[in-house]
């Protein structure tokens, strides 16, 4: 029996057949996501015990199924590993070093997949455990909240509500970049 649930949250079927094939054969169950929603939605039922995260996704993109991670103090402890062929779209959202997870830069191999993986296992483990309070879920549904727990949530809810205003700028690139080439 796998001993290792690990999530891969990639569009590419062949990264996660990639990751499948990379990992030792009889530790890991391999289940995978195509998508951000999909891939939240599996974080959430199933509690990998790692999860290997795409940046770029369709329907929900890497960075907002990370922020949703982050979000969840019952979800902050589990190990991951972000994935990227671009490590600049990473850093211009999140500043290195990279604390709490691990990144590896597409095209990887063996060696480097599974030294990411025991890196963001020692880094899930030095993660403080974080207990989410009433105050703070007081905070981040409009109520007053006093201490250091309203200053956190708030700046949760900043951080969310940047990524849906990046969301929108994109889809609006994506409709003019149609409506331009329908005019042509």
């Amino acid at each position: 029996m796998a001993s290792h649930k690990v999530l891969v949250i990639d569009d590419s079927a062949v990264i996660r057949n990639m990751v499948r094939d990379m990992l030792p054969k009889g530790n890991f169950e391999v289940l995978e996501a195509k998508d951000g929603v999909q891939g939240i939605n599996l974080v959430r039922q199933e509690r990998p015990t790692l999860i290997m995260l795409d940046f770029l996704l369709p329907r929900m993109s890497g960075w907002e199924v990370f922020q949703q991670i982050q979000a969840q103090a019952d979800l902050q402890s589990i190990p991951l590993v972000l994935m990227s062929g671009r490590k600049e779209e990473v850093t211009e959202k999140i500043k290195e070093p990279f604390e709490y997870f691990e990144f590896v830069q597409k095209p990887f191999d063996q060696k480097q997949l599974i030294e990411a993986i025991k890196l963001s296992m020692a880094k899930a483990k030095r993660r403080p455990v974080v207990a989410v309070s009433a105050g703070a879920a007081a905070a981040t549904t409009g109520g007053a909240v006093a201490g250091g727990g309203d200053l956190s949530a708030l700046t949760a809810q900043v951080t969310k509500l940047q990524a849906e205003v990046d969301a929108l700028k994109k889809q609006q690139a994506q409709i003019l970049a149609f409506i331009k080439s329908k005019l042509k």
